[in-house]
């Protein structure tokens, strides 16, 4: 997708930091709305129809929290990625973001450089729209993975694995960024007819780890997991 065609919606109760993130933003050839608090943010969302929100926790009327709940539950905007902006000194808890349904976070203060950086990451999963079932060949990096020939090659080297490994790994490699709660990666690799413990998962993590990249994988304590380039 071209960036002129990309929405991007900024909530902040601090003006300033709307501005300079805007132009950045519309430097870069996004289309930008903006909202002051949750409340406002919900309206214009339904109007604006963004692809990707970045979102402060701490606002009057409505926090980022609250918003972002009701956000999730508009059909319009179930798909839209959601970030929260955060400051170092408020009292945060990622998994609490990510439980009412946030994709990612960012902490600020952020040097305009490296928040256009994370926002091109972000918007990349908009090119990833849902592989488990049609797409055969992924790549990440330098990482190449056949669906169809349960096979997985890196810098030229096929890398085997066994049959829940690959999946495991597919699952994450089709939305590079995004975070799988653990319950998700249970039902899509395992499935809900057969029970494992939650253990399961972070021993093919481990092994995930050990055989490809030890980086690739990102814990995120309390929730599950994600690949992060």
């Amino acid at each position: 997708m071209k960036k002129k065609n990309i929405k991007i919606l900024l909530v902040d109760d601090e003006p300033d930091i709307l501005e300079i993130i805007s132009y950045n933003l519309l430097h870069e050839g996004y289309q930008v709305n903006t909202a002051s608090n949750g409340k406002e943010a919900i309206e214009v969302a339904k109007k604006f129809l963004p692809h990707l929100i970045i979102m402060d926790v701490m606002m009057p009327i409505m926090d980022g929290m609250e918003a972002c709940e009701n956000i999730r539950k508009i059909p319009e905007l179930h798909n839209v990625i959601l970030t929260f902006l955060t400051a170092r000194s408020e009292e945060y808890s990622q998994v609490a973001g990510f439980e009412v349904g946030a994709d990612d976070y960012i902490t600020k203060p952020i040097k305009p450089k490296l928040l256009v950086s994370k926002v091109k990451a972000l918007l990349r999963r908009l090119n990833d729209e849902s592989p488990t079932e049609d797409k055969d060949t992924l790549s990440i990096g330098n990482i190449k993975i056949n669906r169809e020939e349960y096979k997985i090659i890196k810098d030229g080297i096929e890398i085997v694995l066994p049959r829940k490994e690959f999946e495991l790994f597919y699952l994450l490699a089709s939305k590079p960024g995004k975070v799988f709660k653990r319950e998700e990666i249970l039902d899509k690799v395992w499935g809900s007819d057969v029970i494992v413990g939650g253990r399961t998962i972070d021993v093919h993590i481990r092994k995930l780890r050990e055989k490809i990249d030890e980086d690739l994988f990102k814990t995120i304590k309390g929730v599950g997991y994600k690949i992060e380039l």
